[in-house]
C-alpha cells in the first residue's frame, strides 16, 4: 500500500473535509511524481470520496432512521399533541438543514388551513397566516394530498399567488419550499413544511424524509384525537355513573323516607315523630311551626310546595283551605327536587296526622261545646256535675276565664254579610279552628248566634285585651281570614255564680258590636280598651278603672309632687282650651299654664288633646271630680 493510499485512509478515519483529499495530490506533484503515479492518486482520490460519501450517507439515513425512532417512541409515550409536533417539527428542521420548519392543519368548518406549529420563524404575520385550498404551495399540498416543491417560491408560476400570503412569505423571507401532506387514509389533515431563505434544490431523499415525519405527525394527532375521544367518552361514563349513583341513592332516600312515614302513620307517631324522621334523612334540623305569621309567607302556605324562607325551607301543612302551619327545614341553605318533594310529602303526612287527630278530637269538642252551651243556657244545673264533665275534659272551672265572642268578618265593617251555604261554612271552619284552639288552651268552645264562643282560661299576668288580640290573631291566620273577636270582663270563676257565664258572653257580644261600629274588623280587644265606649258596654261598669287608665298618670303625678296638673286640665277644657282664659280661671300667669299642658302632654302622650282622646279625658275628669266629692 503507497504512502498516498494510507494519507487518504487517515483521511476517511478522521471524517475530513472534501478539500482535504487534493492535499496528497499536490504533495506528489511538488515531489516530482511521474504521470502514472499522479493517476494511481487520483484513483485512489476518488475512490476515497466515493467511500467518503457513502460513509456520509450512512450517517445522514443513520440521523433519519433514529429521529424516525425517536418521533416513534414519543408517539408511544404521547401525552401532549402539541410537545409531539413541536417535536416534529424541529428533527425536520434538523435534519433537512433548513432554517425554517412548520406544520398546518386543516379546517373543515373554515375550508382552509392555518399555521400549528413554527420552527425558525421570526413573523408574527407569517405564524398566523391561513391558507385557503388551492392558494399558495401549502394549499395545494392540502388540496391534492401531493407533496410539492419549489426552489423560489415567487418565481414559480405553479401556484395560486395571493396578496395575504405572499405578503406573509415575503414578510418571512422564504425563497424555497418544500411541502407534504399529513394524510390519514384517503384524508388530508394538514401539510408539514421545510424551508429557506434562499434558493435551495431539495433531493428526493428529503422528500421522503419529510414525508415519513409527515406521516408520524398524523398519526399522532390521530393519537390524540382518539385519546381525547376515550378521554370524553370515560368523562360521559364517569358522568353517567354519578348520575346513576345519584338517583340510586335519591331512590333510595326516598324510599326511606317512604317506609318511616308509613310507620309512623301506622303506628300512630305524632308531628313531632315526623319531623324527627325527616331530620335525619335530609341532614337538617326539621320543626314543625304551629299557627300562621311565624316568619313564612302566606305563598309558601298556599301552593303546597316547599319555598326557601330566609336561612329555612318551609312547606305548608295544611288541608281543606286551613292552615294547621308549616314544617320547617334548617341548616340546609340548597335543596334538590327529590329532597324538596320529601320536604313537602312530610308535610303532607303531618297534614293528615292532624286531621286524624282532628277526626278523633271532634267529639271531645262536642263534649266541650256541651258543656259551654249548658254554663250559657242551664246555669241552674248541678255545680259537681258540671265540675266532673270540666275534670274529665281537664278544663279548670275553678281558675280564671274570659268569655270571648268570634265571627268572621270578610266583608268588613258596613259590608254586605255572606248568605247561604258560604255563611254555614264560615261558622263551621270557625268552630272547627276555635274548638281546636280551645282544646290546646282548656277551655270550651260551642257554636252559637252565626259566631262563636269561647270560654278560655287567663294565662299568669295576661289580661282580657290581651287574651282577645291573640285569639283574633291565632284564628285569622289559622282560616286565612279576618276574624273579629270580643272579650268579656275576666271571670274569677265560671262556677261562681250562676249565670254569669251568659252576662260575661252578652257583654263580649257587645264588645264585638262595638268593634264592627269602630270600624276594627279582624281585631280583638276588650271593653277595657274602647275608652268610655267601652265602660257603657261593660257590665262591671269599671268607673275606677277607666279613670285610671285615662287620666291615672296626671293624678298620680299630682299627688307624688303635690302639683295641680288635675285642675288645670279641668280648667283647661272648661276655658275651651285657651291658656289665656286658663290662667284667669286659676289666678296663674300664662307661663305657667303653659309649662303644666306640657307636662301633660308628656304624661299623657302628643294627642291628648285630639277630638278622642279630649273626650275620654274630660268624661274621666268629671268621674274622678264625682269619686272624691264622694269620699269626702
Amino acid at each position: 500500500m503507497s504512502q498516498e493510499q494510507v494519507s487518504y485512509l487517515e483521511l476517511l478515519t478522521r471524517g475530513a473535509a472534501t478539500e482535504a483529499y487534493d492535499r496528497p495530490v499536490l504533495l506528489a506533484r511538488a515531489s516530482g511524481a511521474g504521470p502514472e503515479a499522479l493517476a494511481e492518486i487520483e484513483r485512489a482520490k476518488q475512490l476515497a470520496l466515493r467511500v467518503r460519501a457513502e460513509l456520509e450517507g450512512r450517517r445522514r439515513r443513520e440521523a433519519e432512521l433514529s429521529a424516525l425512532f425517536e418521533t416513534a417512541h414519543d408517539l408511544a409515550g404521547l401525552r401532549d399533541l402539541d410537545a409531539v409536533l413541536r417535536a416534529i417539527v424541529q428533527r425536520a428542521r434538523s435534519l433537512l438543514g433548513t432554517e425554517v420548519a412548520y406544520l398546518s392543519l386543516n379546517d373543515p368548518a373554515a375550508g382552509d388551513t392555518y399555521m400549528r406549529v413554527t420552527e425558525g420563524s421570526v413573523s408574527a404575520r407569517f405564524q398566523q397566516v391561513r391558507l385557503g385550498m388551492g392558494e399558495g404551495l401549502g394549499g395545494l399540498v392540502a388540496q391534492t394530498a401531493r407533496p410539492y416543491v419549489t426552489e423560489n417560491y415567487f418565481d414559480d408560476p405553479r401556484f395560486q399567488h395571493t396578496a395575504t400570503i405572499d405578503s406573509a412569505v415575503g414578510d418571512e423571507g422564504l425563497v424555497a419550499i418544500l411541502g407534504v401532506p399529513l394524510t390519514l387514509g384517503s384524508q388530508v389533515i394538514g401539510v408539514l413544511y421545510a424551508a429557506d431563505r434562499r434558493a435551495r434544490v431539495f433531493e428526493r431523499e428529503q422528500v421522503a424524509l419529510l414525508g415519513s415525519l409527515a406521516a408520524h405527525a398524523a398519526v399522532a394527532i390521530d393519537t390524540a384525537n382518539l385519546l381525547a375521544e376515550t378521554r370524553s367518552a370515560l368523562a360521559e361514563l364517569e358522568r353517567a355513573n354519578d348520575i346513576i349513583r345519584e338517583h340510586s341513592g335519591v331512590i333510595e332516600r326516598a324510599s326511606e323516607v317512604h317506609d318511616r312515614l308509613t310507620e309512623l302513620v301506622l303506628h300512630g307517631g305524632g308531628v313531632h315523630d315526623v319531623a324527627e324522621a325527616v331530620s335525619e334523612v335530609l341532614g337538617g334540623r326539621v320543626e314543625f311551626i304551629e299557627g300562621f305569621g311565624d316568619g313564612f309567607t302566606a305563598d309558601a302556605l298556599a301552593d303546597g310546595h316547599a319555598l326557601r324562607e330566609g336561612d329555612r325551607w318551609v312547606a305548608a301543612v295544611s288541608a281543606g283551605g286551613e292552615s294547621f302551619g308549616a314544617l320547617a327545614l334548617h341548616d340546609q341553605p340548597d335543596l334538590d327536587p327529590v329532597d324538596q318533594r320529601t320536604l313537602e310529602r312530610a308535610a303532607l303526612v303531618t297534614s293528615l296526622l292532624l286531621l286524624a287527630r282532628r277526626s278523633a278530637g271532634e267529639a271531645e269538642q262536642r263534649v266541650r261545646g256541651e258543656l259551654l252551651d249548658d254554663l250559657l243556657d242551664a246555669p241552674d244545673r248541678d255545680r259537681r256535675l258540671l265540675r266532673e264533665r270540666a275534670a274529665r275534659l281537664r278544663t279548670d272551672v275553678d281558675a280564671p276565664h274570659v268569655v270571648l265572642a268570634a265571627r268572621i268578618d270578610r266583608a268588613g265593617a258596613g259590608g254586605e254579610a255572606d248568605t247561604g251555604g258560604r255563611e254555614s261554612a264560615d261558622r263551621q271552619r270557625l268552630w272547627s279552628a276555635a274548638s281546636h284552639l280551645a282544646a290546646t288552651r282548656r277551655g270550651l268552645a260551642s257554636a252559637r248566634d252565626g259566631g262563636t264562643v269561647l270560654l278560655l282560661p287567663l294565662g299568669p299576668g295576661e289580661s282580657a285585651a290581651e287574651l282577645a288580640r291573640q285569639t283574633a290573631k291565632h284564628l285569622g291566620g289559622a282560616l286565612r281570614e279576618a276574624v273579629t273577636v270580643g272579650a268579656s270582663a275576666p271571670l274569677a270563676s265560671p262556677l261562681a255564680r250562676p249565670g254569669q257565664v251568659a252576662v260575661a258572653y252578652d257583654e263580649a257580644r257587645r264588645c264585638l258590636d262595638a268593634l264592627g261600629l269602630l270600624h276594627r274588623s279582624g281585631e280583638g280587644a276588650a271593653a277595657e280598651d274602647l275608652g268610655f265606649l267601652g265602660l257603657l258596654l261593660a257590665d262591671t261598669r269599671d268607673i275606677e278603672g277607666f279613670v285610671d287608665r285615662t287620666i291615672g298618670q296626671v293624678v298620680a303625678y299630682d299627688r307624688r309632687r303635690g302639683t295641680d296638673l288635675v285642675r288645670t286640665m279641668g280648667a283647661y277644657f272648661a276655658s275651651g282650651m285657651s291658656p289665656a282664659r286658663t290662667k284667669d280661671d286659676l289666678h296663674v300667669h300664662v307661663n305657667t299654664v303653659a309649662q303644666r299642658i306640657e307636662r301633660i302632654g308628656r304624661l299623657l302622650g302628643p294627642d291628648w288633646q285630639s277630638p278622642s282622646r279630649a273626650l275620654e279625658i274630660q268624661l274621666a275628669l268629671r268621674l274622678h271630680a264625682m269619686s272624691a266629692a264622694v269620699a269626702r
